[in-house]
Formats: C-alpha cells, sequence, structure tokens
C-alpha cells in the first residue's frame, strides 16, 4: 500500500526540516491551479509546467489565498526564497509525488523573483496610495 501524502511529507521532514509539512500542501496546490489556468489559457500546452510558471503560480495562489499576511506565512514555514520552493518540489519529486523532465533542475527556481517585491510590494503600494 502506497503511502499517503501526508505520510509522505513527515518522512521528508523528518530528513529535511527546513520546511513546514504545510509549505508542501500549499506547494501542491499551488501546483494543480497552476496546471488549469494554464490549460485554460493553452489547451495544448502539456500537463507539465515549468519551475518559472510554478512560481508564477505560487505567487498568484499566495497573493489570493493569504494576502499581505503571504510574506509572513512563508517565513513561518521556512520558504524565504523561490530557491525553497525548489528545494520542496525536487524533495517531492526524490519521493515519487511528482514527475519531471529531463530538462528540469533546481536551478530553474533559482532568483526567479524576490519575496519582498513578490509578496510586500503590492500591498506597501496600495497602502501609499490609498487603493483597496
Amino acid at each position: 500500500m502506497n503511502p499517503s501524502f501526508r505520510e509522505t511529507v513527515n518522512v521528508i521532514c523528518q530528513k529535511d526540516s527546513r520546511y513546514q509539512p504545510e509549505a508542501y500542501s500549499f506547494l501542491v496546490e499551488a501546483l494543480d491551479a497552476t496546471v488549469k489556468s494554464v490549460l485554460k489559457d493553452n489547451p495544448e500546452h502539456s500537463k507539465h509546467v515549468t519551475g518559472k510558471e510554478l512560481l508564477e503560480g505560487i505567487r498568484a495562489h499566495a497573493l489570493t489565498e493569504f494576502g499581505p499576511l503571504a510574506h509572513m506565512v512563508f517565513a513561518e514555514w521556512g520558504v524565504r526564497a523561490t530557491i525553497d520552493f525548489g528545494a520542496i518540489v525536487f524533495n517531492l519529486i526524490d519521493a515519487g509525488r511528482l514527475g519531471k523532465t529531463d530538462t528540469d533542475s533546481i536551478e530553474d527556481f533559482r532568483e526567479v523573483f524576490s519575496f519582498e517585491e513578490a509578496f510586500r510590494m503590492p500591498f506597501e503600494l496600495r497602502l501609499e496610495t490609498g487603493g483597496e
């Protein structure tokens, strides 16, 4: 019998304690939302998304789910930069929970965007301009 996702994540977290289990669950939710969005916009696209596409999906999903708290939530989970999401993805790949192509690399996740710009600045700009 195959272990559940939660059991798999618990094993991963015992080996690599940098990230909280919630980060893995969030990543899979964001991956699902990203694939659906990409396929909606481009039905011919494969179900496999690139690291950059996933990170853009993570950004959008985090802003929707957590709003101005996204930066803080990620920090609590041990996620402080885009490369951290790469490490989570590759932990899930190593555990057999995600697939990859021969061209996929953890480097696809290195410094794709700044968490400060992605998760704090949109809300600071709204406050400065009086937006909602």
